[in-house]
């Protein structure tokens, strides 16, 4: 069915596309747009499309990556915007009169970040505070693991630092990080390694999607001697990821716990002190930081945490 056809079987328009709309109106540029929710572009422009064909009217005229809202399109966008605020609004009264923390959490868990033990006893914490709240935990990648928090798919992640800008954060944990090889690559004997031992080693690489900062900085690239890291197989995933290396296409570097959550034959980990420390995070996004669900989640973090002497516990490692 056509954009502009006819009313038969057309279908309310969802809150996430009329988000990704309104992003849209601002960018004025698929591209653009795409990478501010951090989902791919044929992805962001089949939502509009979807969102017109359930609209039945053309909302953006289209040519190359900049595009034109139609007259149409600019109501519609100032009708979404007033829907939006008007949601935020509803939660934020639902919230109010609910004063507990129930209904639906839902998760976000990069790899295996939520199989870690600290993850485990905040969720173990959590529930048995909040009895009446729903836990949803949601795999993620590489690709979606800050789209999903930005669009509001999720309410809250398990996420490996650096964070990107509009995303607050609680600091979980700190652990050394591994360079992960093939067994056959001669420097898998190896006890320790130097970033100077990987110089002529290819490393995986990410989707466009994810920011490159976010990698560069994982990866030490550039090196501090200034060269650039030689990128090879892009990986969507942490298994994806482990399976190039087990194939000898490149190596990565992992936090340390993948050697018990990753353990695979024809792989092995071995320390390299330069690559510093990786932290984990508990992330939300400003907006949602008192929501009862979510501050119900921070404190439960905070807990959990506290007998460990965490700087979790200091409230400036919140919220930056």
């Amino acid at each position: 069915m056509s954009p502009g056809g006819g009313s038969g079987g057309k279908r309310e328009p969802s809150f996430h596309q009329l988000r990704l709309f309104l992003v849209l109106a601002q960018e004025l540029h698929f591209g653009r747009a795409a990478a501010r929710v951090y989902v791919t572009q044929p992805a962001f422009s089949q939502q509009i499309r979807s969102l017109e064909q359930r609209l039945g009217v053309v909302l953006v005229e289209r040519g190359g990556g900049n595009v034109r809202l139609t007259a149409v399109g600019q109501s519609i966008a100032e009708e979404a915007g007033a829907v939006v605020d008007a949601m935020a609004r509803l939660r934020q009264a639902a919230d109010r009169h609910a004063g507990a923390a129930r209904g639906l959490l839902r998760i976000g868990s990069l790899g295996a970040e939520a199989a870690m033990p600290y993850a485990q006893a905040i969720l173990s914490h959590l529930r048995g505070k909040h009895p009446d709240l729903e836990i949803e935990v949601r795999n993620l990648t590489f690709v979606d693991m800050f789209g999903t928090l930005l669009t509001g798919e999720v309410d809250a992640a398990f996420l490996r630092g650096p964070l990107p800008g509009g995303i607050q954060s609680l600091q979980l944990a700190t652990e050394t990080r591994v360079v992960c090889l093939s067994d056959d690559d001669p420097l898998a004997d190896r006890d320790t390694l130097t970033l100077g031992d990987l110089a002529d080693r290819t490393v995986v690489d990410m989707p466009p999607e994810v920011p490159r900062s976010w990698w560069d900085h994982l990866t030490l690239n550039p090196r501090p001697d200034g060269t650039t890291v030689r990128f090879g197989p892009v990986v969507r995933d942490t298994e994806a990821m482990v399976l190039a290396v087990t194939q000898g296409s490149a190596i990565t570097f992992l936090p340390s716990a993948a050697r018990r959550l990753y353990p695979r034959a024809g792989l092995t980990y071995v320390d390299c002190p330069e690559l510093g420390l990786s932290t984990a995070e508990l992330a939300w996004l400003a907006a949602h930081r008192n929501a009862p669900a979510v501050s119900a989640l921070r404190e439960a973090a905070r807990q959990t945490l506290r007998p460990s002497g965490s700087p979790a516990l200091d409230s400036a490692s919140e919220g930056r």
